[in-house]
């Protein structure tokens, strides 16, 4: 684990990772005894118990406190152990949790988890409503300040139901019990303050213990669907259960109550995806929720038409700009290496970024559009020349996260995949066993499953 350590911030014991991993020979046989030591007996060393908070500005010129992120800063040892803790105990026991705890629908900080893989799920679960209903509703829902207001007691109650060695619950509630912070900004450190609540942002085990708080929260009504990615609340609703909508709002209303949490009306948004002109028009939006035509889910920006023209037009925006600042950086002697570097980092990351879930919905239009965009890059002499077309980028990109869904029985997307056929003849390789699904005006080749199932069916 030592040898293994990333460059990261320092806590206040000021022990950096760099020294751990340098001097991993000798110190990794003490530290092992001393982790085993905190497990066995459940207890946190009270050092370990104490971060640091930087304050990141969310936006270009902060004027109050709430313009600033707290991230709290552990010390390396302690997230080393929090991260040994979560990988070896609280992962396996998310996948076989009690009745009343779900994690089939939390896409976050779990392994195989992504954003894409939550994405892909709700756009087909989507696309499958709109084949037997006239509209389907996507609510998005905002908790303010959700990380740092988590109730410790409601916290290890649903923990409790987890199948985990009794020493490493008592671990885990000495870690929270008496946890304290101080803030660092400017060059100044405030007095220390202990924690009351908060799964401590910026530790290794705050972000599963989160998503072990959001486990109950189910929807009220079997139709329809929920989906979350940490905080990101998703509620998917059909058109036939419409007069529902009120009854989950409420219910998840209720629940953060419940949880500490509080609900943000005022960046609660809802999308209506149509099926069709002739289909009947859906009831006017709840009350305190904007409807909006375009919705961004997890980075990528949906449209009411389900398709990519919105984000294309965004990619397209900030890829502009960061050629502008390509230009200003050769201006100033950057050699070309470090130009590919960065525009490989900046503009290809971001189009690749959760490419499988949106690049069936680019049409011929928006994929020449992209494709401009890189061979002016090319142009320029911003990218390699070798730079392959954003077709292959996309075909590289499913082909990719297809193999992790199919060759993985506990991915969060395996649920999703047809059951597989019963082959009796071994004539040739196949790249997957499953039936096809039937594809509809919806489930066709702009939705990933599909797309990949019949890709890869001969």
């Amino acid at each position: 684990m030592l040898d293994t350590l990333r460059v990261t911030a320092t806590g206040l014991d000021q022990i950096p990772a760099w020294f751990l991993r340098l001097g991993a020979p000798i110190f990794a046989a003490p530290l092992a005894r001393l982790f085993d030591q905190s497990l066995t007996t459940g207890v946190v060393p009270r050092q370990w118990k104490t971060a640091v908070i930087l304050p990141i500005p969310k936006t270009a010129s902060p004027t109050q406190a709430s313009d600033f992120r707290p991230i709290s800063i552990t010390p390396v040892l302690s997230r080393t152990l929090e991260r040994l803790v979560v990988r070896a105990y609280i992962y396996p026991a998310l996948l076989q949790p009690c009745p009343s705890l779900d994690f089939s629908d939390q896409f976050a900080f779990r392994p195989s988890g992504s954003t894409t893989a939550a994405i892909v799920a709700m756009l087909h679960i989507v696309r499958t409503m709109l084949a037997e209903n006239d509209f389907v509703h996507v609510f998005s829902f905002d908790f303010s300040k959700a990380f740092d207001t988590v109730r410790h007691g409601s916290l290890m109650t649903k923990l409790a139901q987890l199948e985990i060695p009794d020493c490493v619950y008592n671990w885990v509630l000495d870690f929270f019990d008496s946890h304290a912070h101080c803030t660092k900004y400017a060059g100044l450190v405030s007095a220390i303050a202990t924690i009351h609540a908060s799964v401590i942002q910026g530790s290794a085990l705050g972000p599963a213990s989160y998503i072990v708080t959001a486990a109950d929260l189910h929807p009220v009504h079997a139709c329809n669907r929920i989906f979350k990615f940490a905080d990101d609340t998703y509620l998917v609703v059909p058109g036939v259960s419409t007069d529902t909508c009120q009854a989950e709002i409420e219910h998840l209303h209720t629940w953060a109550t419940a949880n500490n949490l509080q609900l943000n009306r005022a960046k609660t948004k809802e999308i209506v995806f149509s099926a069709g002109r002739n289909c009947a028009l859906p009831p006017p939006p709840c009350p305190d929720i904007k409807r909006e035509t375009s919705l961004r889910v997890l980075g990528v920006i949906v449209n009411d038409k389900l398709t990519a023209v919105d984000h294309v037009a965004m990619l397209m925006s900030s890829s502009s700009r960061m050629l502008y600042a390509m230009r200003v950086l050769r201006a100033h002697g950057t050699p070309a290496t470090s130009l590919h570097d960065i525009f490989h980092a900046t503009v290809v990351s971001r189009i690749e970024y959760a490419a499988p879930a949106w690049s069936g919905m680019c049409s011929a239009t928006d994929r020449a559009r992209l494709d401009s965009l890189l061979r002016r890059s090319k142009r320029l002499g911003y990218c390699n020349d070798d730079l392959p077309a954003i077709a292959d980028l996309f075909s590289t990109a499913d082909d990719e996260f297809f193999r992790r869904v199919t060759s993985n029985s506990t991915h969060v997307l395996h649920p999703y995949l047809p059951v597989k056929t019963d082959i009796r003849y071994e004539l040739r390789t196949r790249p997957h066993c499953m039936t096809l699904i039937n594809k509809t005006k919806f489930l066709n080749d702009t939705d990933f499953i599909i797309r990949l199932l019949y890709k890869h069916s001969y």
